[in-house]
Protein backbone atom coordinates (compact mmCIF):
# COMPACT_ATOMS: atom_id res chain seq x y z
CA UNK A 1 0.00 0.00 0.00
CA UNK A 2 1.67 3.14 -0.80
CA UNK A 3 2.00 5.82 1.16
CA UNK A 4 -0.15 8.87 0.99
CA UNK A 5 0.65 12.25 -0.58
CA UNK A 6 0.87 15.73 1.27
CA UNK A 7 -0.84 18.28 -0.47
CA UNK A 8 1.60 20.68 -2.31
CA UNK A 9 -1.01 23.17 -2.23
CA UNK A 10 -2.36 22.83 1.50
CA UNK A 11 0.19 25.79 3.25
CA UNK A 12 -1.27 28.34 0.48
CA UNK A 13 -4.72 27.67 1.15
CA UNK A 14 -3.65 28.01 4.47
CA UNK A 15 -3.12 32.02 3.99
CA UNK A 16 -5.74 33.47 1.35
CA UNK A 17 -9.11 32.36 0.42
CA UNK A 18 -8.60 32.20 -3.31
CA UNK A 19 -9.36 29.20 -4.80
CA UNK A 20 -5.52 27.30 -4.89
CA UNK A 21 -4.98 23.75 -5.84
CA UNK A 22 -8.15 22.63 -6.30
CA UNK A 23 -7.77 19.28 -7.75
CA UNK A 24 -9.37 17.26 -10.64
CA UNK A 25 -11.55 14.44 -11.01
CA UNK A 26 -10.74 12.86 -14.89
CA UNK A 27 -11.14 16.63 -16.80
CA UNK A 28 -13.47 17.99 -14.18
CA UNK A 29 -13.22 20.04 -11.39
CA UNK A 30 -13.60 17.73 -7.78
CA UNK A 31 -17.53 18.16 -7.24
CA UNK A 32 -16.90 19.65 -4.42
CA UNK A 33 -14.75 22.06 -5.59
CA UNK A 34 -17.48 22.79 -8.47
CA UNK A 35 -20.61 22.91 -5.80
CA UNK A 36 -18.27 25.48 -3.52
CA UNK A 37 -18.16 27.78 -6.89
CA UNK A 38 -21.84 27.65 -7.99
CA UNK A 39 -23.14 28.55 -4.55
CA UNK A 40 -20.57 31.72 -4.29
CA UNK A 41 -21.94 32.91 -7.90
CA UNK A 42 -25.30 32.23 -6.04
CA UNK A 43 -24.38 34.27 -3.38
CA UNK A 44 -22.70 36.85 -5.34
CA UNK A 45 -25.53 37.29 -7.83
CA UNK A 46 -28.29 37.50 -4.24
CA UNK A 47 -25.63 40.58 -3.15
CA UNK A 48 -26.34 42.24 -6.30
CA UNK A 49 -30.21 41.60 -6.85
CA UNK A 50 -30.76 41.88 -2.65
CA UNK A 51 -32.61 44.68 -1.34
CA UNK A 52 -31.37 46.61 1.52
CA UNK A 53 -33.95 46.67 4.46
CA UNK A 54 -33.53 50.47 4.81
CA UNK A 55 -36.27 50.29 7.84
CA UNK A 56 -34.40 47.96 9.70
CA UNK A 57 -30.97 50.52 9.36
CA UNK A 58 -33.14 53.20 11.05
CA UNK A 59 -34.00 51.67 13.73
CA UNK A 60 -30.50 50.00 14.41
CA UNK A 61 -28.98 53.29 14.08
CA UNK A 62 -31.52 55.53 16.79
CA UNK A 63 -31.77 57.68 18.48
CA UNK A 64 -28.70 58.84 15.65
CA UNK A 65 -30.81 61.43 12.63
CA UNK A 66 -31.28 59.57 9.59
CA UNK A 67 -32.99 60.47 6.13
CA UNK A 68 -34.15 58.82 3.74
CA UNK A 69 -34.37 59.27 0.04
CA UNK A 70 -34.19 57.61 -3.85
CA UNK A 71 -31.95 57.80 -6.72
CA UNK A 72 -33.25 58.75 -10.42
CA UNK A 73 -32.85 55.19 -11.06
CA UNK A 74 -36.63 53.63 -10.55
CA UNK A 75 -35.30 50.46 -10.12
CA UNK A 76 -32.91 47.61 -9.64
CA UNK A 77 -33.01 47.00 -13.66
CA UNK A 78 -32.69 50.26 -14.26
CA UNK A 79 -29.77 50.89 -11.58
CA UNK A 80 -27.48 48.56 -13.11
CA UNK A 81 -28.15 49.59 -16.65
CA UNK A 82 -27.99 53.23 -16.18
CA UNK A 83 -25.38 54.00 -13.99
CA UNK A 84 -25.40 58.05 -14.28
CA UNK A 85 -29.07 57.63 -12.47
CA UNK A 86 -27.72 55.90 -9.92
CA UNK A 87 -25.50 59.05 -9.05
CA UNK A 88 -28.43 62.07 -9.02
CA UNK A 89 -31.13 61.84 -6.43
CA UNK A 90 -34.54 62.20 -7.47
CA UNK A 91 -35.35 65.78 -7.53
CA UNK A 92 -38.78 65.72 -5.44
CA UNK A 93 -36.52 64.00 -2.81
CA UNK A 94 -33.41 66.29 -3.04
CA UNK A 95 -36.41 69.36 -2.36
CA UNK A 96 -36.84 67.81 0.83
CA UNK A 97 -32.89 68.08 2.13
CA UNK A 98 -32.95 71.94 1.86
CA UNK A 99 -34.63 71.87 5.08
CA UNK A 100 -31.32 70.44 6.63
CA UNK A 101 -28.98 72.07 5.15
CA UNK A 102 -26.20 73.54 8.05
CA UNK A 103 -22.17 74.35 8.61
CA UNK A 104 -21.84 70.35 8.73
CA UNK A 105 -18.43 68.94 8.99
CA UNK A 106 -18.91 65.82 7.92
CA UNK A 107 -22.02 64.36 5.86
CA UNK A 108 -22.51 59.78 6.05
CA UNK A 109 -23.96 58.43 3.20
CA UNK A 110 -25.21 54.78 3.07
CA UNK A 111 -26.15 53.78 -0.36
CA UNK A 112 -26.92 50.17 -1.23
CA UNK A 113 -24.41 50.32 -4.34
CA UNK A 114 -23.64 46.51 -5.61
CA UNK A 115 -24.10 44.43 -2.50
CA UNK A 116 -26.74 44.44 -0.47
CA UNK A 117 -25.22 42.18 2.27
CA UNK A 118 -22.65 44.03 3.04
CA UNK A 119 -24.73 47.24 3.53
CA UNK A 120 -27.11 45.62 5.66
CA UNK A 121 -24.54 44.09 7.62
CA UNK A 122 -21.71 46.45 8.03
CA UNK A 123 -23.30 49.62 7.64
CA UNK A 124 -24.29 50.63 11.28
CA UNK A 125 -21.59 48.86 13.23
CA UNK A 126 -19.10 50.66 10.93
CA UNK A 127 -21.31 53.74 11.49
CA UNK A 128 -21.00 53.25 14.97
CA UNK A 129 -17.35 52.72 15.21
CA UNK A 130 -16.42 55.77 12.98
CA UNK A 131 -18.55 58.28 15.18
CA UNK A 132 -17.22 57.38 18.46
CA UNK A 133 -13.63 58.50 17.79
CA UNK A 134 -14.65 61.69 15.71
CA UNK A 135 -14.88 63.73 19.10
CA UNK A 136 -16.86 66.88 18.38
CA UNK A 137 -17.21 67.02 14.62
CA UNK A 138 -20.28 68.71 13.49
CA UNK A 139 -22.45 65.57 11.95
CA UNK A 140 -25.13 65.92 9.27
CA UNK A 141 -28.43 63.54 9.73
CA UNK A 142 -27.27 59.95 8.01
CA UNK A 143 -28.71 59.88 4.45
CA UNK A 144 -29.93 56.46 3.47
CA UNK A 145 -30.03 56.30 -0.48
CA UNK A 146 -31.85 53.91 -2.41
CA UNK A 147 -30.44 52.19 -5.85
CA UNK A 148 -26.92 54.33 -5.19
CA UNK A 149 -23.63 55.19 -6.71
CA UNK A 150 -20.90 56.90 -5.41
CA UNK A 151 -21.21 59.89 -6.65
CA UNK A 152 -24.68 60.60 -5.10
CA UNK A 153 -22.34 61.93 -2.05
CA UNK A 154 -21.20 64.80 -4.10
CA UNK A 155 -24.88 66.41 -4.79
CA UNK A 156 -25.92 65.40 -0.99
CA UNK A 157 -22.81 66.53 0.46
CA UNK A 158 -23.30 69.97 -1.85
CA UNK A 159 -27.11 70.19 -1.25
CA UNK A 160 -26.65 69.70 2.76
CA UNK A 161 -23.41 71.83 3.26
CA UNK A 162 -20.96 69.63 4.11
CA UNK A 163 -17.68 70.04 4.49
CA UNK A 164 -16.83 66.11 3.63
CA UNK A 165 -18.88 63.34 2.80
CA UNK A 166 -18.45 60.12 3.40
CA UNK A 167 -19.99 57.46 1.46
CA UNK A 168 -20.52 53.78 2.79
CA UNK A 169 -21.42 51.66 -0.07
CA UNK A 170 -21.42 47.61 -1.15
CA UNK A 171 -18.62 46.78 -3.17
CA UNK A 172 -19.19 44.48 -6.30
CA UNK A 173 -19.10 41.04 -4.89
CA UNK A 174 -16.77 38.35 -6.20
CA UNK A 175 -16.44 34.88 -5.63
CA UNK A 176 -14.57 35.00 -2.21
CA UNK A 177 -16.94 38.05 -0.89
CA UNK A 178 -20.17 38.57 -1.49
CA UNK A 179 -20.33 40.86 1.22
CA UNK A 180 -17.81 43.87 1.60
CA UNK A 181 -18.58 46.94 2.18
CA UNK A 182 -16.21 50.13 0.82
CA UNK A 183 -16.05 53.84 1.99
CA UNK A 184 -15.36 56.89 -0.24
CA UNK A 185 -14.49 59.88 0.85
CA UNK A 186 -14.56 63.38 -0.70
CA UNK A 187 -13.43 66.58 0.33
CA UNK A 188 -16.35 69.51 -0.34
CA UNK A 189 -18.02 67.59 -2.80
CA UNK A 190 -19.91 68.59 -5.94
CA UNK A 191 -21.35 67.38 -8.81
CA UNK A 192 -19.19 65.90 -11.59
CA UNK A 193 -16.23 65.33 -8.62
CA UNK A 194 -13.89 62.66 -10.47
CA UNK A 195 -12.87 59.71 -8.45
CA UNK A 196 -9.37 61.03 -8.32
CA UNK A 197 -10.42 63.38 -5.60
CA UNK A 198 -11.56 60.84 -3.28
CA UNK A 199 -10.00 58.09 -1.08
CA UNK A 200 -11.19 54.33 -0.62
CA UNK A 201 -11.06 52.19 2.03
CA UNK A 202 -12.70 48.98 1.21
CA UNK A 203 -12.78 45.41 1.81
CA UNK A 204 -14.82 45.92 5.27
CA UNK A 205 -16.04 42.12 5.85
CA UNK A 206 -15.87 39.08 8.14
CA UNK A 207 -12.22 38.42 6.59
CA UNK A 208 -10.92 41.80 5.94
CA UNK A 209 -10.64 44.75 7.26
CA UNK A 210 -12.47 45.32 11.14
CA UNK A 211 -14.88 47.93 11.91
CA UNK A 212 -11.88 49.47 14.18
CA UNK A 213 -9.22 48.83 11.57
CA UNK A 214 -11.63 50.69 8.98
CA UNK A 215 -12.70 53.10 11.60
CA UNK A 216 -9.33 54.17 12.89
CA UNK A 217 -8.30 54.60 8.97
CA UNK A 218 -11.30 56.81 8.21
CA UNK A 219 -11.00 59.39 11.30
CA UNK A 220 -7.02 59.51 9.82
CA UNK A 221 -8.34 60.64 6.69
CA UNK A 222 -11.04 62.98 8.09
CA UNK A 223 -8.48 64.87 10.43
CA UNK A 224 -5.60 64.93 7.18
CA UNK A 225 -8.12 66.11 4.71
CA UNK A 226 -9.88 68.64 7.14
CA UNK A 227 -5.82 69.79 7.87
CA UNK A 228 -4.60 69.73 4.18
CA UNK A 229 -8.70 70.73 2.56
CA UNK A 230 -8.42 67.83 -0.20
CA UNK A 231 -8.73 64.65 -0.60
CA UNK A 232 -7.85 62.09 -3.38
CA UNK A 233 -4.86 60.72 -4.99
CA UNK A 234 -2.55 62.75 -3.14
CA UNK A 235 -3.79 62.24 0.75
CA UNK A 236 -2.14 58.59 1.64
CA UNK A 237 -1.95 56.53 4.38
CA UNK A 238 1.93 55.72 4.70
CA UNK A 239 3.56 52.65 6.45
CA UNK A 240 4.44 54.08 9.39
CA UNK A 241 1.18 55.69 10.18
CA UNK A 242 -0.56 52.29 9.57
CA UNK A 243 1.86 50.87 11.84
CA UNK A 244 1.10 53.38 14.63
CA UNK A 245 -2.61 53.21 13.96
CA UNK A 246 -2.19 49.38 14.82
CA UNK A 247 -0.16 49.87 17.69
CA UNK A 248 -2.80 52.00 18.88
CA UNK A 249 -5.17 49.56 18.48
CA UNK A 250 -3.01 46.97 20.43
CA UNK A 251 -2.74 49.17 23.30
CA UNK A 252 -5.95 50.15 23.57
CA UNK A 253 -7.24 46.60 23.76
CA UNK A 254 -4.42 45.76 26.09
CA UNK A 255 -3.41 48.46 27.95
CA UNK A 256 -1.01 46.51 29.94
CA UNK A 257 0.85 45.54 26.50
Amino acid sequence: MSEPVPDPYARLRAATRARIGLGRAGDALPTSALLDFQAAHSAARDAVHGVVDFDALERELAPRASLRLRSQADDRTTYLRRPDRGRRVLPGDLARLETHRGDWDLLIVVADGLSAAAVQTHAVPLIEALTSRLGGLRLAPVVFAEQARVAIGDELGETLGAELVAVLIGERPGLSVADSLGVYLSWRPRIGCPDSLRNCVSNIHGHGLSYAQAADTLVWLIHEARRRRLTGVTLKLDRQTERSLENGRREAADPES
